[in-house]
């Protein structure tokens, strides 16, 4: 028989008689599997390993072939869970069956802090992402935690325009090697659905598509545009959107979108999409065109993906990009609502996924999808644009293409890792979180819905349910660079130079000693790290105590409770590299409380407390045990503690994987 196959193509001969349905080897085989196995290892030749070892799906040491599912649920929340079992059908089976645990999560409990763990298995400080803000102590500049654009360094000009000579460079901040690295190295595949803080994605050979962290095409987190002609109204950019006037020729307008900048002209000019609307004159309807292309909403309707090309250097280069249009109202105003302009995973003009072909593969299967890596738009509802029911609607198309991705890949994906990220709980709570807990109930209902059909569909692969912290009241903001100030860690250059003007501008730093920038980090402005440092480093560590026992000491004059849970020394909890990049104090609050919006971007407010009256109620950026995340599996877990490390190194324990220097988790199974 081997004579007249050779022993290749004879490995595929006996494989074939086996079931195709039976995916493990080993104990778990098929008869027919196993006759075929025995056959073959009767032949002398060790290219016939090689080629079932190939053929079987088994891992580099024999392991079996197998599948091993993660949801990642973004903020999912142990407390909700246990209050409403009854009504979460799918994911009380997946407790009773296997198991339900608190998964301990990172200090400080940010999204990106935590999921850049997950993916590394390292403490934050070793992957060096601590907030979702930092700063350059050199130049005392913001930046995002994420990932920035670096243009060509070479160009030529010509004209008004600089042509570049070399590809410019997107780079992301987070260090270390995530576990689809370690699994692409024994030859194990993954697949990556909206991977947090994987922008640009890691270049692997893993099937992987940029979440959280991946920007729209004005290179924000989310810019939406609101068109009105009501009267009164200016054009003005508000937190995370544009309101422009619009005028009414009759019933014929003429919408202006501010496209990205052209990097190729030397002045930068922005781009400009048109979008022409005319109003039926008896019905509440409109018709749209785009670059020729019309379509028709009724009023209260939500447009398809839009797709348009924006001129860069004609006829030569085109930037790409795509958006959604929501008639809010066509009479007598007319209100449209354009989302941000996300990059076009048919052609996109940042890297989104791995290889770079795979997100048109995902589109061409189910459809352009939202590719911004914060999809809900919770900012046009924080400033009125939406209802609540209207960014109701929004988040239910986000979740609906999302879901759509994940239901595809698992009937593709035969083996391997599967990991697939859900933001839509995260971004729902914080809006509805301790006000609106029926409307809540209703997002953990479709997504126990999708998590339920997964279980049946796969019964046999491990399913694993995770999140990355959970979530707690926002009621009192606190502007913690004022608190600071009024302990005498910070000075003002004129003491009534206090407000919400960003970027710490007016503080004298000859004579402060610390300051916060993002949603829980304390900086000491220490000599020789800080631009202007005036602190000693043999200073350093005496003065963190000093904060951070005054901090454990503040009361909420208001009610007398405590605001700070826990004060987190960097010293105690950071462990690796870019521990040397941390904050040097953590805050830690107590529920109920959180940084003021201000503080994250340096601002000095007159006050020290102030309510929460924004839209945005409930948040999970307090001391990190009182935001656990949860941990459910369809296997039943050895360990009763668990934390997040713990999920990565079983990922690669499933397949025989060591786990990578400074990855401190154990296996939960």
């Amino acid at each position: 028989m081997a004579e007249r196959y050779g022993h290749a193509a004879l490995a595929v001969a006996l494989l074939g008689r086996a079931q195709a349905s039976d995916r493990e080897c080993g104990s778990g085989a098929t008869g027919a599997t196993q006759a075929a196995t025995i056959e073959i290892s009767s032949m002398r030749s060790p290219s016939i390993w090689i080629s079932l070892l190939l053929l079987t799906g088994c891992g580099h040491d024999g392991t079996p072939a197998k599948r091993t599912i993660v949801l990642g649920i973004d903020a999912m929340d142990p407390g909700f869970l246990e209050r409403h079992w009854m009504e979460l059908p799918n994911l009380r089976r997946l407790r009773d069956t296997g198991g339900f645990q608190r998964l301990a999560t990172t200090v400080p409990p940010q999204s990106p802090v935590a999921w850049s763990t997950f993916a590394t298995g390292l403490n934050p400080g070793g992957h060096g992402v601590f907030d979702f803000i930092h700063r350059n102590p050199a130049t005392l500049t913001l930046f995002s935690s994420m990932a920035e654009t670096e243009p060509s360094r070479w160009t030529f000009p010509i004209g008004p325009y600089r042509i570049p000579l070399s590809s410019g460079h997107v780079r992301r901040f987070r260090r270390g090697v995530t576990f689809w690295e370690l699994l692409d190295a024994q030859g194990i595949p993954a697949t990556l659905l909206r991977m947090p803080n994987n922008f640009p994605p890691v270049e692997s050979e893993s099937h992987s598509l940029s979440g959280m962290g991946t920007p729209d095409m004005l290179g924000t987190f989310g810019t939406f545009t609101f068109f009105t002609s009501e009267s009164g109204q200016s054009k003005r950019a508000v937190p995370g959107g544009r309101i422009v006037p619009v005028t009414l020729d009759g019933d014929r307008a003429e919408l202006v979108l501010e496209g990205p900048e052209n990097t190729l002209r030397k002045d930068r000019r922005r781009t400009q999409i048109a979008v022409t609307v005319w109003r039926d004159t008896e019905q509440p309807a409109a018709v749209f065109e785009a670059q020729g292309r019309r379509f028709l909403l009724c009023e209260g309707e939500w447009s398809e993906w839009i797709r348009v090309s924006v001129p860069l250097l004609p006829p030569f280069q085109n930037a790409h990009t795509m958006f959604r249009l929501y008639a809010k109202q066509l009479r007598p105003a007319l209100k449209i609502y354009v989302s941000p302009l996300n990059i076009d995973p048919f052609s996109p003009d940042l890297p989104i996924s791995t290889p770079p072909s795979y997100s048109a593969g995902l589109a061409a299967a189910v459809g352009p999808y939202y590719t911004q890596g914060i999809a809900e738009d919770t900012s046009a509802l924080r400033e009125g644009v939406l209802t609540l029911d209207e960014y109701g609607q929004q988040a239910g198309l986000v979740a609906r293409e999302q879901f759509a991705l994940l239901h595809h890949v698992l009937r593709r994906a035969a083996r391997g890792v599967v990991f697939f990220h859900f933001l839509g709980i995260d971004q729902d709570s914080h809006i509805l979180w301790g006000r609106h807990e029926a409307a809540l109930l209703e997002t953990y209902k479709k997504t126990d819905l999708e998590i339920g059909r997964v279980a049946r569909a796969y019964p046999d692969d491990t399913l694993i349910v995770m999140s990355d912290h959970g979530f707690s009241e926002f009621r009192r903001a606190v502007h913690l660079n004022r608190w600071l100030m009024l302990e005498g860690f910070l000075t003002l250059d004129l003491p009534f130079n206090t407000g919400d003007e960003e970027g710490l501008v007016h503080v004298d730093w000859a004579a402060t000693q610390a300051y916060s920038i993002g949603l829980n980090g304390i900086y000491v402005n220490l000599a020789g790290r800080e631009r202007n440092g005036i602190v000693k480093p043999s200073e350093r560590d005496a003065l963190v105590d000093r904060i951070v026992q005054r901090l454990k000491a503040l009361r909420d004059p208001e009610t007398g409770g405590t605001v700070v849970a826990e004060a987190y020394r960097a010293r105690d909890v950071y462990r690796g590299e870019a521990s040397a990049t941390a904050p040097d104090i953590v805050v830690g609050w107590n529920t109920g409380y959180r940084s003021s919006w201000q503080t994250a971007l340096g601002a000095v407010p007159s006050v020290v407390f102030e309510d929460n009256k924004d839209e945005w109620r409930g948040d999970h950026c307090i001391a990190a045990h009182l935001v656990p995340g949860v941990f459910l599996s369809n296997r039943k877990t050895r360990r009763r503690e668990l934390r997040l490390e713990d999920i990565t190194v079983t990922l690669l324990n499933e397949y025989g994987v060591k786990p990578g220097a400074g990855m401190t988790g154990r296996p939960v199974f």
